[in-house]
């Protein structure tokens, strides 16, 4: 098992910035790519970024530009997000992957980040 805790949502008005954090624990996580995720009221769950144990990171069409996703070690990544928009209101959750895979298998439990305008 992996578990994964997430901290730095909150409230922000548009334009403004927010760093999210994700540490994970658990099962061995070397060879885990980490991601954050985010899903809004009524829309499907979608990848924001995520970044392999190389370093290697991917991002959404509306992430790059303005979001960031970085890896302290196995355990610790940040998403800074920067020119928020009310649009990018939603949960956020950290998510792993299986070992060296592009599965999903671990997820957080969300935190919730708003935008207003």
């Amino acid at each position: 098992q992996v578990q994964l805790v997430e901290s730095g949502g909150g409230l922000v008005q548009a334009g403004g910035s927010l760093r999210l954090s994700c540490t994970a624990s658990g099962e061995i996580l070397n060879g885990r790519t980490l991601g954050w995720h985010r899903q809004a009221p009524g829309k499907q769950r979608e990848l924001v970024a995520s970044i392999t144990m190389f370093g290697d990171t991917n991002y959404s069409e509306s992430a790059k530009g303005r979001f960031t996703i970085s890896r302290d070690n196995a355990e610790v990544t940040h998403l800074q997000m920067n020119s928020l928009q009310p649009e990018d209101t939603a949960v956020y959750y950290c998510a792993a992957s299986v070992p060296w895979g592009n599965i999903w298998r671990y997820w957080g439990q969300g935190t919730q980040v708003t935008v207003s305008s």
